[in-house]
């Protein structure tokens, strides 16, 4: 089971194809220090097991029942 559906421009390339341009022109490395406070947040949650499979299934499952 898929946590999320990949979207139709990750499937069809258009994202693969401006990150490349993003990284060629420099634009990453000058964004890099804006990405840091979404980046501490990811570990924390990593770190008190946000994204272990029982915490995913549980997401899963709430959305599930939600849409009923």
């Amino acid at each position: 089971m898929r946590y999320r559906r990949p979207s139709l421009k990750s499937a069809l390339g258009i994202t693969r194809a401006k990150k490349r341009i993003n990284r060629v022109t420099g634009i990453t490395a000058l964004k890099k220090p804006l990405r840091a406070p979404g980046n501490a947040g990811r570990t924390i949650k990593r770190r008190a097991g946000y994204y272990r499979e029982p915490f995913k299934f549980g997401r899963f499952l709430k959305r599930l029942f939600r849409r009923s």
